[in-house]
């Protein structure tokens, strides 16, 4: 789970958790796909606007909304938003690599696809069972024929998609504090209790709170000021500790990412937890405030105002309440919401009421680099709403200039196994009203 992505940079950074818990953290790259990350702040690198055509396939127009099969009235999710029938996958044209990687990547997510239960709606466990089954001994190199055999297109509601980008970034750390590295990095305490309210009523089914126990109630946990003065020292719970306290607020808003050792090693951390309380995206607040000049309004310029006013952005960044906890990663990763390793150009971001998690997804995009098959493996806290994805390239300067620059309109199919749209309209009582 991801806190809130750096996607678009500036998009992420002004984004908001609509849930009553910011869903918490993507974790980077598979270690297969990493490329070499140079010491230092990831933030720094410059963004890099990626190629775009301005096409989208026609066939992937938007849906009228007569030809959308609704189940219920529940907007929040796909079956009450509405869903289409998209064209066939062999018209998709789709590339062998990314085929490739998709299916690696499904393959990876079948365990989970098969028990978990699907909060968009679409399909339940046994839907993928056949697909998960054959993807475990099916040949990589045949991968498109996989996706034809077995899948078939559907659009939700009028199937118009947003995309932006995220990466694993790398800031400068030890597993010791001292006088240069004096900002601790939290595991998530152990009095830091999840509940999920759907337990107690149907009406608050996929809510959660978080918070901990004091006596017989359970209370907000302390906020990010509460924590940088203090609430958590004595403790125990330093994993590691930061250079710099700007470079670990974003990467906290990543969710994971590297430390730079002063052995020259590195140590990758990743999502653990969250504090409960809500995100604030403060380049929204920075905007608002007319505090960023025209042509600053990036990652890199928010960074440069923090950094020239250390009072003022401190109590800026404390107006985020969101607090992220870590854990060391030392196998196959990062790792998306899933707990699966979220793949650099693979894996995509996606709000799990509108796509099954672990879901093939194509997309056809402005910029034409994000076109093609992703894996929907993770979930943000800004990543809301049907259509609505975050892109993941991984770890390394290209990474994050791509992720920088990514913010693209177009269009989105979601793979569903075969059948699924034929039952779904089935249940319907009337197709189309």
């Amino acid at each position: 789970m991801k806190i809130g992505t750096l996607f678009g940079a500036m998009t992420l950074i002004s984004a908001c958790s609509m849930s009553i818990i910011p869903q918490g953290a993507v974790q980077g790259a598979s270690a297969q796909q990493e490329s070499e990350v140079p010491s230092g702040n990831s933030s720094n690198f410059p963004v890099r606007q990626p190629a775009t055509t301005g096409n989208v396939n026609q066939r992937l127009r938007p849906t009228d909304s007569a030809q959308l099969v609704k189940i219920g009235e529940d907007t929040t999710r796909a079956l009450g938003t509405g869903i289409a029938a998209g064209p066939d996958i062999a018209t998709l044209n789709l590339s062998e690599s990314k085929a490739v990687s998709a299916l690696r990547s499904f393959r990876t997510s079948c365990p989970s696809l098969v028990r978990r239960e699907d909060n968009s709606g679409l399909t339940n466990g046994a839907d993928w069972q056949l697909s998960c089954e054959a993807a475990r001994g099916w040949p990589d190199n045949d991968a498109v024929r996989f996706f034809t055999s077995y899948f078939e297109t559907v659009q939700v509601g009028d199937g118009a998609a947003f995309a932006t980008g995220y990466f694993e970034p790398q800031i400068r750390g030890s597993r010791f504090k001292n006088a240069q590295y004096p900002v601790p990095i939290y595991r998530r305490p152990a009095n830091l209790i999840d509940v999920d309210l759907g337990l107690f009523s149907e009406e608050l089914k996929d809510k959660r709170v978080r918070g901990k126990v004091d006596g017989t109630k359970l209370v907000p946990f302390e906020d990010r000021a509460a924590i940088d003065d203090g609430a958590l020292a004595g403790q125990g719970l330093e994993i590691a500790w930061a250079q710099d306290y700007i470079d670990l607020f974003f990467l906290q808003i990543q969710g994971s990412g590297r430390l730079a050792l002063p052995d020259g090693s590195i140590m990758r951390i990743g999502y653990a937890g969250q504090n409960g309380r809500d995100y604030t995206g403060i380049g929204r607040v920075m905007r608002e405030r007319g505090l960023l000049a025209d042509g600053k309004t990036n990652m890199q310029g928010i960074v440069e105002w923090l950094r020239a006013h250390p009072e003022e952005g401190m109590r800026i960044m404390r107006e985020n309440e969101s607090y992220v906890f870590f854990q060391e990663l030392t196998g196959p990763g990062p790792l998306g919401a899933m707990g699966h390793p979220v793949v650099a150009r693979t894996s995509v971001a996606a709000d799990r009421m509108f796509v099954p998690l672990g879901a093939p997804v194509y997309l056809d995009m402005e910029h034409d680099i994000a076109d093609g098959l992703w894996v929907a493996q993770d979930s943000g806290g800004a990543i809301k709403g049907p259509n609505r994805f975050d892109t993941f390239w991984g770890a390394g300067e290209e990474a994050a200039q791509i992720a920088g620059g990514m913010s693209s309109r177009g269009q989105a199919l979601i793979f569903l196994p075969k059948g699924t749209f034929s039952r779904l309209s089935a249940s319907q009582p009337a197709l189309g009203q």
